[in-house]
């Protein structure tokens, strides 16, 4: 035993790490049945982690950067909302009022140019950008047509008129006894501060009589028959009311007829008291079956839709066979000789109660009324 230590103890250090290593293939590489050759071998196990504890300090630093950072932005960007709401709200450079015409079809960047253009705004992008997000907010585009702007408007202002798209409302008062023809030359007379016409299309010429007089808005852009259909519903509007109250001794057939008999009182006379009294007198004399002779039919009769003959009528004009002249024909007229309004509707569907028969104009705009030819012959000696 003593020997064999000392043997141990005399090998050199390569004999020693040889035998180590056989001893350890011993243990490893020893001859195994083929079942064990095939068995895995266990994997090492894992190195062990060292967990490092952060220090407390360093995540409360870290949150409170980021808490920073964040606070930081949002008031970066209250400043800067805050910053362009004043912008919006802030008056505009527009010096006075002014009509601007957005055309139909114009994209919401050439609306915001002309604008600048117009002096209306001095940012057409600052403009265009608040116009587009207000757009999308309220689900609605800029509005073609005219619109006022009242002076310095704010980009608020302008935006909300463009989406709103109530376009500037224009007037025209049409009178009574014009004819048809007068209503449509004057509709198309109607021009904006450049000359361009305010109503579109053409427009044709109503029959006489149908036509409402009245002041009536528009919309530059509108048709000019869509104003004449509106006078023309509300022509049928009035009269349907007028007739609905006639007296019911009126010697009148018909609304035509009621029509054509207030269009002769309304060239007659302009003075709002004397329109029964008017009426009465030629519904007296259509009771009696005389001629109605009345001036105006005659005018009509030559010049027709015209309106004014611009000169006194001849003798001989008097005496012309025409389907309108009332000096020849029996009763009323063929048709209306222009558009009464409705006080002239009313007079002859309650004409005044009175025996005269006669009238003429006594120089001052009203008239000489009188029951018997030969009161009426002084009249006219008088005032003629």
């Amino acid at each position: 035993m003593a020997k064999v230590a000392a043997d141990d103890r005399s090998v050199s250090p390569e004999d020693a790490a040889e035998r180590a290593g056989a001893r350890a293939f011993g243990r490893r590489g020893a001859l195994q049945s083929p079942n064990e050759a095939l068995q895995p071998q266990p994997a090492p196990p894992p190195p062990e982690r060292r967990h490092r504890r952060r220090p407390r300090r360093t995540v409360l630093s870290t949150l409170s950067g980021i808490l920073s950072f964040v606070l930081v932005l949002a008031v970066g960007a209250l400043i800067g909302i805050g910053s362009v709401a004043e912008r919006f709200a802030a008056p505009g450079p527009l010096a006075n009022d002014k009509v601007v015409f957005i055309a139909k079809g114009t994209s919401r960047g050439d609306i915001t140019d002309q604008l600048e253009r117009e002096g209306v705004t001095d940012d057409a992008l600052m403009l265009n950008a608040g116009l587009l997000l207000a757009s999308l907010r309220r689900s609605e585009t800029p509005k073609a047509g005219e619109y006022l702007f009242k002076s310095h408007v704010s980009l608020a202002a302008v935006i909300n008129t463009l989406l709103e798209g109530k376009p500037l409302q224009r007037k025209v008062t049409l009178p009574e006894g014009l004819t048809s023809q007068q209503i449509v030359d004057r509709l198309k007379e109607l021009k904006d501060e450049e000359g361009n016409p305010l109503l579109k299309g053409d427009m044709h010429v109503p029959k006489e009589g149908t036509l409402m007089p009245d002041t009536y808005e528009f919309a530059r852009g509108d048709t000019g028959e869509s104003v004449l259909k509106r006078m023309q519903d509300r022509q049928k509007e009035v009269l349907n009311e007028v007739w609905a109250r006639r007296a019911a001794d009126v010697p009148i057939k018909s609304t035509y007829d009621l029509v054509t008999l207030a269009s002769i009182v309304e060239k007659e006379t302009g003075k709002a008291d004397e329109r029964p009294r008017v009426a009465g007198v030629f519904v007296n004399r259509l009771t009696r079956h005389m001629k109605l002779q009345s001036d105006p039919t005659i005018i009509y009769g030559l010049v027709g839709g015209k309106g004014t003959l611009g000169r006194p009528i001849l003798k001989s004009e008097v005496e012309a066979s025409t389907p309108y002249n009332t000096y020849v024909i029996d009763g009323l007229p063929p048709g209306p000789i222009c558009n009464p309004g409705r006080a002239a509707m009313e007079a002859v569907g309650n004409p005044a109660k009175t025996k005269e028969l006669y009238f003429v104009a006594d120089g001052t705009g009203g008239h000489a009324f009188a029951e018997t030819i030969d009161e009426h012959l002084k009249n006219v000696a008088r005032w003629r």
